[in-house]
């Protein structure tokens, strides 16, 4: 191996580590195309009582697109940095923050269809794979209608070990915890957008992967269908 070749490797290899501890992806050291999302309204919406109190699931879906605004609330709700030193909207056992979001996009304005990593800290989309890939994901989640009609589905996955690493074992358990705080973030900023969802956690495991291009360190844990409500 030449010294230039030795330089690449060395690169790739930084690419990864820091990649990996700042909870991004490791689907490509590269990215094919970065979408910045509008900034998100961290100030309006319902009070948070009549949120709760109107929180439902909802699995029929309206044909109407979503806008990018609307998409930008759901994916702070879920990830959104809060403060300068990093933590987010959703709780975090160590703020390791395991949780990786991808998107898969049917029908948003001023989107092309596609399956997105969201990148909590700079706010913007990766395209990891061009195309509609709602029948693919409904196949692989028993072939649900409300993921096959549904303009946009968020998918919350995990990386284990981040958080294994500090609590072993224990880990296992926050992490399902931080899962199900982000969904309720998710129910909770849809109601305020008076959107719908539901979370949906009946699926194949290894066909969700390869659907949404994850990583193989990357494990799905739930996926949730959004659109407009009948």
């Amino acid at each position: 191996m030449n010294r230039k070749q030795c330089w690449n490797c060395l690169f790739l290899l930084v690419i990864a580590i820091t990649g990996e501890c700042a909870g991004m992806s490791l689907t490509s050291p590269f990215p094919s195309k970065i979408i910045q999302l509008p900034e998100a309204d961290k100030s309006g919406g319902l009070p948070l009582n009549s949120t709760l109190s109107n929180r439902r699931s909802y699995r029929d879906f309206l044909p109407d697109a979503l806008t990018l605004a609307d998409l930008s609330q759901l994916l702070w709700s879920t990830q959104g940095i809060t403060h300068p030193r990093g933590f987010r909207t959703t709780p975090s056992a160590g703020a390791l923050y395991p949780l990786e979001i991808y998107l898969l996009a049917a029908n948003i304005e001023g989107l092309e269809p596609g399956i997105y990593y969201y990148d909590p800290r700079r706010h913007t989309l990766r395209l990891t794979l061009k195309g509609d890939k709602r029948s693919q994901l409904a196949s692989a989640a028993y072939r649900q209608d409300c993921i096959k009609n549904a303009p946009a589905v968020i998918a919350i996955n995990a990386v284990f070990a981040r958080t294994q690493r500090k609590y072993h074992q224990r880990g296992t358990r926050y992490v399902h915890i931080e899962a199900g705080n982000a969904a309720q973030n998710i129910y909770l900023q849809a109601t305020s957008l008076k959107l719908g969802t539901v979370y949906v956690g009946a699926f194949y495991d290894s066909a969700v992967q390869k659907v949404l291009t994850l990583p193989k360190n990357v494990e799905p844990l739930g996926l949730m269908p959004v659109g407009h409500i009948p």
